[in-house]
């Protein structure tokens, strides 16, 4: 199940709660998904006073909600949190693994000659190395950061390398310490419960239904609906969120996630996936759950020869 769309979350420090914060709805909305109303609160907001921290991030929201969109980093204040941004958005597009390759050196020199004090580079830099397979590459970067997005970042990690009930749930209660309202700590909790499996998805599901009641519904509340769902075995309930979302969304770009959810659920449900593997195939021609179908079919293929009848 494709339980994520993005890792690109918000930059936030617990100290900022005590202070008014004009970047509160900005966050959310980018957190969630909700990249094109982020960019026009980025608009509403852009006249009011606020410190220069504050400008730099919101600044930083408005690139990273272009390069959600499909788009690219526009040229301006070159801060190494935007110089990481421009590196960043190089990955997807650099041709084979020895492109992809020339775009990670290119970041560790930026890493290397960036102090420790600017955590977004820290954050961009681990996300692009979790892309590439550089798990504790990633995890070095940010299991220290003192802000919300590194520990999202790292539960997010821990999941990935199974060790959901000690170390992702203590991150998550570390989360809930910093601000147990935010926005990302309730996805924390979606993504724990989703990665304890059936016996919590109804509580994911929970979360979910709670956060699309107050924020409205985005591609990545509706696939992580479709994938708490799916866990539960309500294959029709998770098949009508991700259709949902093709047809909600349907002027932006069609994630990967949302096909391949889509191929499971048909799975589930005994229907045909081959309108939506072609989809993959034609948009994320190197997606590698692509790599991975290949291999078994491929494997099935073999198999089926050794019992195949002579004519």
């Amino acid at each position: 199940l494709q339980t994520t769309t993005n890792n690109n979350n918000i930059k936030h420090n617990a100290s900022m709660s005590t202070e008014p914060d004009e970047l509160y709805t900005l966050r959310a909305q980018y957190w969630l998904g909700h990249y094109q109303l982020a960019l026009e609160e980025a608009k509403t907001i852009a006249r009011r006073p606020m410190s220069a921290e504050l400008k730099e991030e919101r600044e930083e929201f408005v690139q990273r909600c272009n390069l959600a969109l499909g788009g690219v980093v526009a040229a301006g204040d070159n801060t190494p949190a935007l110089q990481a941004l421009i590196i960043k958005s190089k990955y997807d597009a650099a041709i084979g693994e020895e492109g992809q390759n020339e775009v990670i050196d290119e970041m560790k020199t930026l890493v290397s000659s960036t102090s420790d004090d600017c955590p977004s580079v820290q954050l961009y830099a681990a996300q692009l190395f979790l892309a590439h397979g550089l798990t504790k590459d990633a995890l070095q970067l940010v299991y220290s950061g003192a802000t919300l997005e590194h520990v999202a970042l790292t539960l997010q990690i821990f999941i990935k390398l199974d060790r959901i009930d000690d170390l992702a749930t203590r991150q998550l209660l570390k989360l809930r310490t910093m601000d147990e309202d935010a926005v990302l700590t309730s996805l924390g909790a979606v993504h724990v419960a989703l990665a304890g499996g059936s016996s919590t998805a109804s509580d994911a599901a929970h979360y979910l239904n709670s956060l699309s009641e107050q924020y409205g519904p985005s591609p990545l509340l509706l696939n992580l609906s479709a994938c708490a769902y799916l866990m539960i075995g309500d294959y029709d309930e998770a098949e009508s969120k991700l259709l949902d979302c093709k047809r909600e969304f349907a002027n932006t770009v069609v994630s990967a996630e949302t096909l391949i959810n889509l191929i499971v659920a048909s799975q589930y449900l005994g229907k045909p996936t081959e309108e939506y593997v072609t989809e993959l195939k034609e948009t994320f021609p190197t997606h590698p759950f692509l790599a991975g179908l290949e291999r078994v079919e491929g494997a099935f293929a073999r198999e089926a020869m050794k019992y195949k009848v002579a004519v």
